[in-house]
Formats: C-alpha cells, structure tokens, sequence
C-alpha cells in the first residue's frame, strides 16, 4: 500500500496539534514582506489541504498540489463552503505544471523530505522556480538530520475516538532515510476494527545541499531560520524554515 492511502482519512484528526494556525500566520507575515505583491500562492506538496485553506481564507488565490488522490479527496471536501477555495491539482512534486507563474509558492510539514532522491528534490527546486515570478518567494520547512537521529528506534502512538495509530522510526545514517512503519486501527460501525500498514520514507537533507541545489536552480537569496521563527536555528533544531527569491 503506497503512503497515506489508509492514513489519508484518519490524517487530521492525528496529526491534530494545534500547529496549523501559527503556520499559516507565519507565512502569511513572511508573504507580507515579499519583494512583489502577493495574491497567488502555490501550496507544494498540500497534503489534506489545512495550510491551502487557511491561505484561501486570509484571501489568497491558492492553488495547492499533491501526489496522493486520497489526501486531495480529504483536501476538497475541507474547502467546499470557501467563497475562494483552493484549485487542487494532483501532481508530483518533481512535475509540477502549472497554467502561469504564481507569486509565491510555499511547502509546509516536511512534504520535502519525502524526496528521497537527489534528482528529484533538484528537479522540484527547479520547476519551482520555473513557475514563481521573478522576485516571487520560495517558502518551504524540512525536517532536520538531528530530528532524524533523534527519532532513530522510536515508538509513537496517536490516537482518538475512532482510530489508533503506532509509529516505529528507524533511521540510516548511511542512507540518509528515516523510515516510518505505521499500523493504522479504524473503528467499524459494529465495533470492530480494521488494520492497515503503510511505510514512509524521509531523507535527512543537509543545509549544504539543500543551498547548492536552490543556488543551481537559480535562486540567488536563501534565508535559514528555526521553525515558526525569524531566529537562526539551533543545533538541536527539529525544523528548518528556509525563504528564498
């Protein structure tokens, strides 16, 4: 089963911390202070559509994409009711088409990382900056190689009325890839339940990396700070946040 085909439905309720609000205040602070007016966004890797929402409903023209159908399917049914809701697009990242430029494009949540291939993650960079308008800003996080480290054997568990979830992290320091092996528990209308089981896998990308790929796809200005922060990062920084033009 390819990731989030079972989690897709289960997803918000799981991933529930309270985040997404501050997240999206934060780039709209950043998107304010852009070099060029902002009124189209492009949300890269959207996922369940939450961050994509919350833009259309601070009155940006959002257009969000994703690889996965289920999650989009979650997506669109959380943006019926908008006045504006976002145009989703299903998309890989690597591939991303789109019918003009857009004035800034962001990518929340480590969707990122999930580029497990260094083709890729230059391929992405550089339709990225195909698609933005010049002066146009580049927002994006990463999960950290010290998160990566950290999580390596671990155990999580999320849970609410109707489903249960048990994450197991492994991470390879020669590969470079966390691993992520999720059983997901879903309750049944007769009380029962089903089980499903996914892999993710995320690549622990350095700082050096990540500017010579943006240096090569033609973005000449990249600023690094820690998460939901104007601050450098720390050496024990869980989330990068990068800005870059």
């Amino acid at each position: 089963m390819s990731a989030y085909d079972a989690l897709a439905a289960s997803y918000d309720g799981l991933m529930n911390d309270g985040s997404y609000r501050r997240r999206a205040a934060f780039l709209e602070r950043r998107l304010k202070k852009s070099p060029i007016p902002v009124e189209r966004v492009l949300d890269l890797g959207c996922g369940t559509g939450t961050i994509a929402c919350l833009l259309a409903r601070r009155g940006y023209g959002v257009l969000a994409s994703d690889g996965s159908e289920e999650m989009l399917t979650q997506a669109a049914a959380k943006a019926a009711g908008l006045e504006r809701p976002p145009l989703f697009l299903r998309q890989p990242m690597p591939g991303l088409r789109l019918d003009r430029p857009v004035d800034a494009v962001v990518s929340t949540l480590d969707s990122l990382n999930y580029l497990t291939r260094e083709r890729e993650l230059r391929e992405t960079f550089r339709r990225v900056r195909r698609w933005l308008k010049p002066g146009g800003l580049f927002l994006f996080d990463l999960n950290t190689p010290y998160k990566f480290r950290r999580m390596d054997g671990q155990l999580y568990m999320d849970e609410t009325e109707e489903s249960f979830c048990a994450w197991r992290t492994f991470f390879s320091e020669k590969k470079g890839i966390c691993t992520y092996q999720v059983d997901l528990f879903r309750l049944r209308p007769d009380g029962t339940w089903d089980r499903s089981f996914e892999e993710h896998r995320e690549r622990a990308w350095s700082e050096e990396e990540i500017r010579r790929f943006l240096e090569e796809a033609g973005f000449s200005s990249v600023r690094l700070t820690g998460d939901l922060t104007d601050k450098p990062p720390g050496l024990n920084e869980d989330r990068w946040q990068f800005q870059c033009s």
